[in-house]
């Protein structure tokens, strides 16, 4: 099962709305391992692109020093989601190779032209133009504005490599002049060189379904005379204040910003509540319910067993795997998670084995829900209780409140049970 998805443009940190794709595809990836599948995952960088000339011009900074620092923090904001790398994460400044022979091929078909440096596709040669967007293609708008209008056969068609021009400190030479690759193309060729054409899924956010995807799909299929993929697969945006989270308009919660606050299974949480497909809100009340599901399954935990799952275990898990089968609905997974969270809690204490919990969990990546309770005390930390214990015994209950707050904000809650104080890590 070959996947791509499209990643970031690189000249920013990268916000919550960039994680959701790589959420998404990640669990995918994982969801189709678990059934047997042999999964190769491509999710590409983009160090090459206008947005990242401006961003190092403000900064004062080369645009390659920039996408590198960039790259790094995106691969280092990521690795803390704990869901693994993809297979391949191709860069489009490694890759001109091949996008120069797919332009070339283009041309060669008829299906792209040369203008003053500038190599355009020529959207009206390919009549099925529109076919994944479904839009009328004289209503359409490549959102490329003024650049390059004059060199246009037609003003829909879109830049596939684009002539240097002063100040851009990245460029390469090609059969047209230096120059750099344009967005659309990088992507095609990309996924050409490692997954072949007429792959199974090819993923991303629903912002690119028009021009990006719908350009992809028409270069690839006018090159080749195939589809580059079978299923085109978006994720919904993520909203912040009713609008979509973008970092041109300014409305961003940067993801190791929103680590940092609400942590990693909360976030993994949230963005499993809502189909993969819809758009979600993103506020403190979706977070703190998603925190509190986390703190639900962590409490259930402490009374499970290693090992097999009792008779109520078998058709919670198989709804939970019907449901990911089933469009990769995560809300309905989840409720067949807590459905069997539900009836763990009505059992006996000690009685009920983990193991079809944790198969369910490690899908979405929550797995370690069921380590945490387990986690030691630091030293100072169990100073503190006894520390708690000493002025309870004294009947000193306002220090002993007082102690039992300074642990809170230590990030450990304290039960006190007939077997004496427990200390458990806070949600």
């Amino acid at each position: 099962m070959r996947i791509y998805a499209c990643g970031p443009t690189v000249y920013g940190r990268i916000h919550v709305g960039n994680a959701r794709p790589f959420v998404v595809f990640s669990l995918l990836r994982r969801f189709l391992a678990n059934e047997g599948y042999e999964v190769d995952f491509v999710a590409n960088i983009t160090d090459v692109n206008d947005k990242i000339y401006a961003a190092a011009a403000r900064a004062g900074v080369s645009s390659p020093d920039l996408a590198r620092e960039m790259t790094a923090a995106y691969i280092a904001d990521t690795d803390a989601l704990g869901l693994g790398r993809p297979d391949h994460e191709p860069l489009a400044s490694e890759t001109i190779g091949p996008i120069v022979a797919l332009i070339g091929q283009l041309m060669e078909g008829g299906h792209a032209y040369a203008a003053e440096g500038d190599v355009y596709f020529s959207v009206r040669s390919y009549p099925n133009y529109g076919e994944l967007s479904h839009q009328d293609v004289d209503q359409m708008d490549q959102g490329e504005g003024v650049e390059g209008a004059g060199r246009k056969r037609d003003p829909l068609d879109f830049a596939l490599w684009k002539g240097h021009k002063e100040g851009e400190d990245a460029f390469w030479d090609s059969p047209w002049g230096p120059g750099r690759p344009g967005w659309h193309i990088e992507c095609s060729a990309m996924a050409e060189e490692l997954l072949g054409v007429g792959f199974e899924i090819h993923g991303g956010g629903s912002d690119l379904l028009f021009p990006h995807h719908e350009n992809e799909n028409a270069q690839t299929f006018a090159a080749h005379g195939e589809p580059l993929a079978r299923i085109w697969m978006h994720n919904g945006m993520i909203r912040l204040d009713s609008g979509k989270m973008s970092k041109s308009v300014g409305n961003v919660f940067v993801l190791h910003e929103a680590l940092e606050r609400y942590g990693r299974d909360a976030l993994l949480m949230y963005f499993c509540s809502a189909h993969y497909r819809q758009p979600i809100e993103f506020d403190d009340g979706r977070l703190t319910e998603a925190r509190a599901q986390c703190a639900r399954i962590r409490e259930a935990a402490r009374q499970l067993t290693d090992g097999l799952s009792p008779a109520f275990s078998a058709p919670l898990r198989e709804r939970f795997f019907a449901a990911l089968a089933a469009d990769f609905n995560t809300p309905r997974a989840l409720a067949a998670v807590f459905d069997w969270v539900r009836e763990a809690n009505r059992s006996a204490a000690g009685t009920v084995g983990d193991a079809d919990l944790r198969a369910m969990l490690d899908v979405l990546g929550l797995a370690n829900l069921l380590e945490r309770d387990r986690t030691q005390a630091p030293e100072e930390v169990v100073q503190l209780l006894e520390a708690r214990e000493r002025a309870r015994a004294e009947r000193d209950f306002e220090r002993a409140d007082s102690l039992r707050d300074e642990l809170g904000s230590l990030g450990w809650e304290v039960r006190d049970g007939p077997h004496g104080p427990e200390l458990i890590p806070s949600p």
